[in-house]
């Protein structure tokens, strides 16, 4: 009896947990471009009336391009990144911002948390395996949550009125 008194005690407290939402929670998305399939999975933060670009995120700076562990980019097939090849596999993504041209960085350590104490990205350039250039630019519509999306011609990042377009091609 008193076994049941205390489970029910308790179980108000343990759902009551459960529906707190989650500030960043995972996400992931996958589909195909260029014959391969891709899966990106991420931590998806909010703006929350935060200044995104230039202000959360600095330009200039490695992001780790999501919230919590090190967003994770696979690719089924070898694959060229704006004109580059990148083998089928496992990356994590980086990103360095710039109001003009971005920089997609794909390292091959994977399994990391995103950040380091004191915020910075989490990227050991000793195994970037392969850094490109995109341009990035104002998206038809307002992202709340960071969002990835797959498309035939590649994957865009889409984060506040900001989308970053990278090209993907087969590697034929």
């Amino acid at each position: 009896m008193c076994f049941f008194a205390v489970a029910f005690l308790i179980s108000p407290a343990a759902m009551s947990q459960d529906t707190k939402p989650i500030p960043s929670p995972r996400d992931s998305v996958s589909g195909t471009a260029a014959g391969a399939v891709i899966t990106i999975n991420y931590g998806s933060p909010s703006v929350r009336g935060r200044k995104i670009w230039g202000g959360l995120v600095p330009y200039n700076t490695v992001w780790r391009t999501g919230a919590n562990p090190a967003t994770i980019f696979e690719t089924s097939k070898t694959i060229r990144v704006q004109g580059k090849t990148l083998p089928a596999g496992k990356y994590s993504l980086f990103t360095k911002p710039n109001p003009k041209e971005w920089k997609i960085i794909f390292n091959s350590e994977v399994g990391q948390w995103g950040d380091v104490p004191g915020g910075a990205a989490n990227d050991n350039p000793a195994k970037d395996f392969l850094i490109v250039s995109v341009k990035p630019m104002k998206s038809d519509s307002f992202h709340e949550r960071l969002t990835f999306k797959v498309t035939e011609k590649g994957f865009v990042i889409l984060w506040e009125n900001l989308a970053v377009p990278v090209s993907i091609k087969s590697a034929r």
